[in-house]
């Protein structure tokens, strides 16, 4: 399995995000991406590439114009405004508030950001870049005929909606790829997002959509992040009804819950008979991690991993969440290795 990676993640790494009330170290981190890099060393995936430039024109097929012109300006508009620290939403447009567009920086952050946690830095828009262009040059390498690729995406990007950030989401790098594929002449592509917290992004490009199946698995959004988006009986809307379905969890849920969710999940993805298939691939399910409440052991990765495989398609991985640092790149790697080895 090919490898996609690139060190320019590097160039976002805010110095803080506020969690329960403190400002505290981000748990999206560096060293998330080099355990992942080391433990793929250990276990021989050695076949690593570098991604080619961004192509704009898929992204512009997924986000919205002024979005993507706000992410690509927000910096240098913030530092002329004189703010010194890094961006972080301040207001939003909240129940019956209008729904305007600012010009002002600091409102205009407000309208695209969906949550406080996530900073834009100097070098955001860089590396999200650089995330967005791992993913679409794994899927090259998918739709060239190999049977899957491994996308080692930072910043993550499901929680990426057509016009809003946050969730350490700015481009949607799973969204992306699954339009390439259609664009490349597949009919249908599915995305099955295992990350703990529900890919509302994802969800949000193609409610409507009858040509992409969204499949997420997740902690139930009264309990969890991102609280308001990822309820069951959310299933599409337009061409696009039954075409999204949402498995929301409660806290505690051990792998036989969550795995028979993935069996059925699967059961979906072999009814729609997909040309391809987009694995969202969060690993924040495990027991110990810091921020999640499922309780999957390191194994069970594996095992999924091998379930996915079953499918038989053409898969592309795009690394999502997974904050328990010093075992994320076990759990991932375990994952790759369970569909190899499947």
């Amino acid at each position: 399995m090919k490898v996609v990676r690139s060190d320019d993640h590097l160039k976002h790494f805010p110095k803080g995000e506020l969690a329960g009330g403190l400002f505290v170290r981000p748990f999206e981190c560096p060293e998330r991406w080099q355990h992942i890099m080391d433990r793929l060393g250990t276990r021989g995936f050695q076949d690593h590439v570098e991604p080619a430039d961004l192509d704009i024109g898929p992204v512009r097929q997924i986000h919205d114009a002024g979005f993507l012109e706000f992410l690509e300006t927000s910096w240098d508009r913030w530092v002329a405004e004189g703010y010194e620290g890094e961006i972080l939403a301040t207001c939003f447009p909240a129940r019956r508030m209008q729904v305007r567009k600012p010009e002002q920086i600091d409102g205009l952050v407000g309208y695209y950001a969906l949550a406080v946690e996530t900073a834009i830095t100097s070098g955001t828009w860089e590396a999200a870049q650089a995330s967005a262009a791992i993913a679409q040059t794994a899927q090259r390498i998918v739709a060239g005929g190999a049977r899957s690729a491994f996308a080692l995406c930072r910043p993550p990007g499901h929680h990426a909606a057509k016009d809003m950030y946050g969730g350490y989401c700015f481009l949607n790098n799973a969204a992306i790829a699954a339009q390439m594929f259609l664009n490349d002449g597949a009919g249908r592509v599915a995305i099955l997002d295992p990350d703990f917290h529900h890919g509302n992004g994802t969800q949000d490009i193609f409610y409507d959509r009858e040509d992409v199946l969204f499949l997420s698995l997740h902690g139930a959004p009264e309990h969890a992040f991102p609280h308001f988006l990822g309820y069951e009986d959310e299933t599409g809307a337009g061409k696009g009804e039954g075409f999204t379905a949402n498995y929301a969890m409660p806290p505690g849920t051990g792998y036989d819950k969550w795995g028979s969710a993935m069996d059925d999940a699967i059961k979906r993805i072999e009814a729609y008979s997909p040309d391809a298939l987009v694995v969202s691939l969060g690993v924040d399910t495990f027991e110990r991690d810091p921020i999640s409440f499922f309780k999957l052991k390191s194994d069970d990765f594996t095992d999924y991993g091998g379930r996915i495989a079953k499918l038989k398609l053409p898969t592309l991985f795009c690394m999502e969440g997974g904050y328990a640092v010093e075992e994320i790149g076990v759990n991932t790697v375990n994952v790759l290795e369970g569909f190899e080895n499947g």
